[in-house]
């Protein structure tokens, strides 16, 4: 009986594992699109990564493609993207980038991330405090 509850355990977390590593994949794979969708000045497509409440409050891909333009420069031109760490807070998951601009510069953003029923969407994106360089 010990052996069988121990074998359930360890299947429950190597599937628990495998969802969380599904679930990072797609993630990622979301807003490296909508990076993607950026550098091509694909607004239209880059919007359509957007959550449900980002799609209300912009309107249109235009006004969306403004926004990004004026206030997140680095995603929209970026010249180095790298994935850290993926948390889950409550119903939303937050995944950090490190974005290095065209000038070398990089930039700390967390990305809210929500599961729909149209896959992962972006919920908004939150600039950190910039990374330490050098001593």
């Amino acid at each position: 009986m010990r052996r069988l509850l121990l074998g359930a355990l360890a299947a429950t977390l190597i599937s628990g594992a495998a969802l969380a590593q599904d679930a990072r994949s797609a993630i990622t794979d979301t807003i490296q699109s909508q990076i993607d969708a950026f550098l091509a000045d694909d607004f239209e497509t880059a919007f359509s990564f957007a959550s449900p409440n980002i799609k209300r409050i912009f309107g249109d891909s235009d006004r969306f493609g403004t926004m990004v333009r004026q206030g997140y420069p680095m995603v929209w031109r970026p010249a180095e993207v790298r994935y850290l760490e993926l948390e889950q807070m409550g119903a939303f998951q937050l995944q950090k980038v490190l974005v290095t601009d065209a000038d070398g510069v990089p930039h700390l953003l967390e990305y809210q991330m929500i599961d729909t029923s149209d896959g992962w969407q972006i919920n908004g994106v939150r600039i950190l405090e910039a990374p330490q360089i050098g001593a």
